[in-house]
């Protein structure tokens, strides 16, 4: 994969969840029932995309091509 095609796929992949967490479309997760695991959806919905935020970080380091070169010293 060249570098350019995953800069877009990071910064795509990693937009959505930030957008999904700002308004406007937080409206989408910011209400108060149902309750999940104890905590207001609009908690969990935070919660959930953060979570899921950091499993497509640890994606992309694993597809990242410049991960495994030698640092210059």
């Amino acid at each position: 994969m060249s570098k350019q095609r995953f800069i877009k796929i990071y910064c795509l992949s990693l937009a959505i969840p930030f957008l999904l967490m700002v308004f406007p479309l937080f409206t989408l997760g910011n209400r108060e029932t149902p309750f999940i695991m104890g905590l207001p959806f609009s908690v969990f919905w935070v919660i959930f995309w953060i979570l899921i935020t950091f499993v497509i970080v640890l994606f992309l380091y694993r597809l990242d091509p410049d991960k495994d070169e030698k640092g210059v010293q």
